[in-house]
């Protein structure tokens, strides 16, 4: 995908030091304080990629997660393999009730990177919390593989309650248990 010049333009000193304040404000989990920083960048085509994506973070963080999504539909025209955008993409989608639309972002990212078992761990979650046992279970069961200690999120995760007493989520469970060591 080509760049746009939103992507390649220089950045002032000031433009510069309220993108890092930004990050700091972000770091520290203040995002009204970040959103500030960044009420800088007024005008949508001279604001650098890296102001959506930090607005976007900041209104994720507040939960404002319609608004989240369109910053960060403008970073995807320029980074739409971007691993951690799909995730927060997918993240908002979930909390609007769009389930269809965050298994789509998932999936994409799996796409782009299939042996992240967080991708995987999150497409079993998603699909679970749609009521699709069978893709659940499956994408449950391939990112425990890739990545055991996933199995110990399990407990604790609530995305997987509408699942959780199914005869097949258990016997993965126990599948997924680790194995006493045997020593000589």
């Amino acid at each position: 995908m080509s760049s746009s010049p939103q992507a390649n333009q220089p950045l002032s000193i000031k433009a510069k030091r309220a993108i890092e304040s930004a990050q700091g404000y972000l770091l520290l989990e203040l995002p009204n304080a970040a959103l500030r920083e960044l009420r800088l960048f007024v005008i949508a085509t001279e604001t650098p990629l890296v102001a959506h994506q930090l607005r976007g973070d900041a209104l994720r963080m507040r939960s404002d997660f319609a608004d989240a999504l369109k910053s960060f539909e403008i970073v995807r025209a320029e980074k739409e393999d971007d691993i951690g955008l799909l995730m927060a993409m997918a993240w908002c989608f979930k909390r609007i009730d769009r389930l269809d639309k965050a298994i789509d972002a998932m999936k994409h990212a799996y796409d782009c990177s299939p042996k992240e078992a967080v991708v995987l761990y999150n497409l079993a979650c998603y699909y679970s919390l749609a009521g699709e046992k069978v893709e659940a279970l499956s994408w449950l069961g391939r990112a425990i593989r890739l990545d055991a200690s996933f199995r110990d999120q399990v407990a604790k995760e609530t995305d997987f309650d509408p699942i959780r007493s199914d005869p097949d989520f258990q016997y993965l469970m126990q599948l997924a248990e680790p194995k006493p060591s045997k020593k000589h």
